[in-house]
């Protein structure tokens, strides 16, 4: 075994950890930093100096932007990873990734943010865009802490004679979230004729709370039907690109 590596027991298959869990790690290490933060802006104010708040600001955006690549490099996981028993494997080792694989997976992840996370439900061991980029995954780190509605195994791929072409589910798939973009503008416009959404936030960006928090739940609705778009278009469930059945005889 490398070191780092997993202690799984012999013939095990590896828990790959569900959508609900790895949300929970991602509030927790959110709750790490703004505490951290905070933590910071009484220090600079108590230093009460410019230089030494500077210093300050500083060393907390170094500490974050290098937080996760160290810990998930050296322990497998950040902190909330960790409370959330949860741990990201490299595909190579079977062990802890490498520190240059885990700035990528932050850089990709925090340039992409919840969309990183569409392709879980369409990939085999159910990995976000970042898992994807750098050949990892993230499984349960001790089956005995969890529940089995936390995690599942490799998901059967989709390679029937009668599923459509890779290209062609990626094409329709592409064309479905163009029409899903179109169907919520519309819905956005559609707000601000009725009232629900004020001009200014639609023309001058100048949107109040409510505008905001309409706008979030629209966005919000929109990632989920890109979702499920993308977990039905992969598996040949959408108008277009249906998996045919297999003929009897052949």
């Amino acid at each position: 075994m490398s070191v780092g590596a997993l202690p799984q027991a012999a013939g095990s298959d590896p828990a790959y950890a569900r959508f609900a869990p790895r949300l929970r790690a991602l509030v927790i290490d959110s709750i790490v930093f703004m505490l951290a933060l905070v933590a910071a802006l009484i220090a600079a104010v108590a230093l009460g100096s410019d230089h030494a708040g500077r210093a300050v600001g500083f060393t907390v955006v170094a500490l974050w932007l290098l937080y996760e690549p160290i810990l998930v490099s050296q322990t497998g996981g950040t902190i909330g990873h960790y409370l959330c028993n949860l741990r990201v494997v490299d595909d190579k080792s079977h062990g802890n990734v490498g520190f240059l694989k885990a700035v990528v997976r932050v850089v990709i992840k925090t340039a992409l943010g919840w969309w990183s996370f569409v392709t879980m439900v369409a990939t085999q061991r159910r990995q976000a865009v970042h898992d994807l980029f750098t050949r990892s995954t993230v499984q349960i780190r001790d089956l005995a802490k969890s529940q089995p509605y936390q995690y599942g195994g490799e998901l059967v791929a989709a390679t029937d004679p009668g599923m459509p072409s890779r290209a062609r589910r990626l094409l329709v798939i592409a064309a479905y979230g163009l029409a899903s973009f179109i169907l919520v503008s519309f819905v956005v416009y559609l707000g601000a004729w009725i009232g629900i959404l004020s001009i200014s936030c639609l023309a001058k960006n100048r949107c109040s709370s409510f505008d905001n928090l309409w706008l979030n739940i629209v966005g919000i609705g929109w990632i989920g039907l890109c979702a499920l778009l993308v977990a039905r278009g992969w598996k040949g469930r959408l108008w277009g690109c249906r998996a045919q059945p297999r003929p009897d005889w052949a």
